[in-house]
């Protein structure tokens, strides 16, 4: 199906909408972007497809044609006409308005099997991917359209690690795979963005049991990451600075580093 391109500007006027900053509202609309990214996703006619902050349903058109079904859940109630209005034609979608976190995705996708596809602002990230990766069944992989610096940061290594990189390294493996520019959205973002795929661990690399125990720490740990982790961890409760210093030691790890040098396989041998 050959589609034409979304006029954003006039849909937004029509239905008298604006764009809201604190959620992140600028909407990818060109459409050379938003057919690599469904080439990208790897989207195909037996799929089913959870997509996150459809907004106008500039990409969910492109996806409604490829996919089996398409479930899209949008948190701005505001933007429910407009949406409905574009995705009209298509009968394999289902539109949800409701807070992503607050969604249980076995509701929508009882078996495992399902992507999900996603334009998200920064401060949703890690959230986002915790409450998709929690859920049970989870999905089979992620494409995630976020800023680059946040794409970049996910994806960093050791000695540049972050909280967010090792809540999606703990899960599965990031990569970069397109690079969208700041003018192909609208209203136009101060930042260019990034496509984000993440290829899903059968297992996560920790152990279901112990991973509340290794986001303990670690978040004990980037609280203070210009601190040593001797100094971090001793904040934590039923530690100090000697308990802290002789369990990094039992770990083969010197109490002087700091917490964006650790990989993932250091942080697990401090559970």
């Amino acid at each position: 199906m050959t589609l034409s391109p979304l006029n954003v500007p006039a849909l937004l006027k029509q239905h008298g909408l604006r764009p809201n900053k604190r959620l992140g509202q600028n909407f990818l609309v060109d459409e050379l972007h938003l057919t690599k990214i469904l080439e990208a996703a790897g989207i195909r006619d037996e799929d089913h497809v959870l997509e996150v902050g459809p907004g106008l349903g500039s990409l969910s058109r492109h996806i409604a044609g490829k996919a089996r079904r398409l479930v899209v859940v949008e948190i701005d109630k505001k933007f429910l006409p407009a949406l409905e209005s574009v995705l009209a034609g298509f009968k394999n979608v289902e539109i949800v308005i409701e807070d992503i976190l607050s969604v249980d995705p076995a509701n929508y996708f009882p078996s495992s099997g399902y992507s999900v596809v996603a334009n998200i602002p920064y401060y949703l990230t890690s959230n986002l991917i915790r409450h998709l990766l929690n859920a049970n069944p989870k999905p089979k992989g992620l494409a995630l359209t976020v800023q680059r610096e946040v794409a970049e940061r996910v994806c960093a290594q050791p000695p540049n690690m972050s909280l967010l990189a090792l809540s999606v390294q703990l899960f599965g493996e990031p990569k970069i795979v397109h690079h969208i520019p700041a003018g192909a959205f609208f209203p136009v973002p101060k930042v260019d963005s990034a496509l984000l795929l993440v290829e899903l661990f059968k297992t996560p690399i920790f152990p279901e049991a112990r991973i509340e125990d290794f986001f303990r720490l670690a978040k004990a740990a980037f609280q203070q990451k210009r601190k040593t982790l001797a100094n971090s961890l001793a904040a934590l409760p039923d530690w100090d600075k000697e308990v802290a210093k002789e369990r990094l030691r039992n770990a083969d790890i010197d109490p002087l580093r700091r917490p964006q040098t650790l990989s993932l396989e250091e942080w697990g041998r401090l559970l």
